[in-house]
């Protein structure tokens, strides 16, 4: 069962009001802030936290554009460095000194740029289905349909929608957890009307993207940056982001990592699988006792 969760709400650094939605106790030891993709939210990681020991506190985000967070006027801030320094502004706001990451696709990048600016501040990393290297069919993937998805009718067309997207990366899921997907991506407005929790525009940062030799390099030299953090890599078995080799090498060039591979599941795990929750599980204990 998800505990209750408090709201906390800050403002950006050019004047954006953001949302985040903290569970467990305030005075933890340990505080692990949980970032999640380009079209999710923080009800991304309800299921996770719901699964994981009680007593850590977790504080889930909304970035810029996302669900209860306010819209960008200027989609061109849509962009992984401008939501790092939003995410160390929601720190600072709440003076937590250092804190545990997890990162969920576009989210570990965030996460990477947050230990690569404040490598004091970062106990340790979680990449959920992500790397330096990703792969091209998996971005064309997201590009097809980021800011593209025909309008819904209601919470039934809603959880077909998200299905029919989302079936190959989560073969078998009952229509039970597609209920459960679609009311974490999609909103309900006071209206009556359900409409996808995100700003469209976000879906142009994706047009930035060109992998190549050059973003390979800079990417790299950015994991490279995060030497200092343990790291957890979390991968999805069928994951056409993150790929086996990719993720192999991540876990040999990173002196302190270890990587998990969520069997039958792609982009990306939903951190409640018991693979997932047992090796994040250790892994905050870990960083717990040494902080």
């Amino acid at each position: 069962m998800l505990p209750e969760g408090t709201d906390i709400t800050w403002t950006s650094q050019d004047g954006l009001p953001l949302y985040a939605k903290s569970y467990g106790p305030d005075d933890a030891r340990l505080t692990v802030l949980c970032i999640h993709g380009l079209t999710r939210n923080h009800q991304d990681f309800e299921p996770m936290i719901a699964a994981l020991p009680r007593h850590h506190r977790y504080i889930a985000v909304d970035v810029r554009g996302r669900g209860k967070s306010a819209y960008d006027p200027n989609p061109n801030n849509y962009q992984p460095p401008v939501y790092a320094k939003d995410m160390l502004g929601l720190l600072d706001t709440l003076g937590i000194k250092r804190t545990a990451l997890i990162g969920t696709s576009m989210g570990g990048l965030i996460s990477l740029l947050m230990a690569r600016a404040a490598p004091a501040r970062v106990t340790g990393v979680v990449l959920n289905d992500i790397g330096p290297a990703v792969e091209k069919t998996g971005i064309a993937r997201i590009a097809s349909y980021a800011g593209k998805v025909a309008p819904v009718t209601d919470w039934a067309s809603a959880a077909a929608a998200v299905k029919t997207l989302q079936a190959a990366a989560f073969p078998g899921m009952s229509d039970e957890r597609w209920m459960d997907f679609a009311r974490r991506t999609y909103k309900e407005l006071p209206t009556g009307e359900v409409v996808l929790a995100y700003d469209p525009g976000i879906a142009g940062s994706l047009g930035k993207v060109k992998p190549g030799a050059i973003t390979n390099f800079v990417m790299w030299r950015l994991f490279g940056a995060a030497r200092k953090a343990p790291l957890l890599i979390v991968r999805g078995e069928i994951s056409d982001i993150l790929s086996a080799e990719t993720a192999e090498k991540m876990a040999k060039r990173h002196p302190d990592a270890r990587l998990v591979t969520v069997p039958a599941i792609g982009h990306a795990p939903i951190l409640d699988e018991p693979e997932a929750v047992s090796a994040i599980t250790t892994f905050l204990s870990r960083l717990e006792t040494a902080a």
